[in-house]
């Protein structure tokens, strides 16, 4: 999977989407923007959790979005490997799968630009 063609092509699905739910898009990313801002948590914390809740629901693109916005929070490699540890953990052998999807996603997300 190409990471980056598929976050394009999600957003740009999205961006037909948001005109015809324009009152519930609004609402959704004010509750993102409440919901990832730092607190008692961090907001690479929120973005690691996010990630495995992307993992634990087989959401490609959830993955994709959560995983982008844990690097832009800081998030290491190593940071995401334990958080695919955790959900292979409690999720067993369908985290395994959606976990290498997810590190995948982050060595793309993380390569140099060409």
């Amino acid at each position: 999977m190409d990471w980056n063609t598929e976050m394009h092509d999600i957003k740009k699905d999205l961006g037909a989407l948001r005109p015809a739910i324009a009152d519930v898009s609004l609402a959704f990313g004010d509750l993102a923007g409440a919901a990832t801002a730092p607190g008692a948590l961090s907001t690479k914390t929120k973005e690691l959790i996010a990630v495995a809740i992307g993992i634990a629901k087989q959401c490609d693109d959830c993955i994709g979005f959560h995983v982008k916005a844990a690097l832009m929070a800081g998030a290491t490699r190593d940071e995401i490997s334990e958080t695919i540890g955790m959900c292979v953990y409690m999720g067993g052998g369908p985290s395994l799968m959606y976990g290498a999807k997810a590190l995948a996603a982050f060595d793309q997300f993380s390569a140099p630009k060409t």
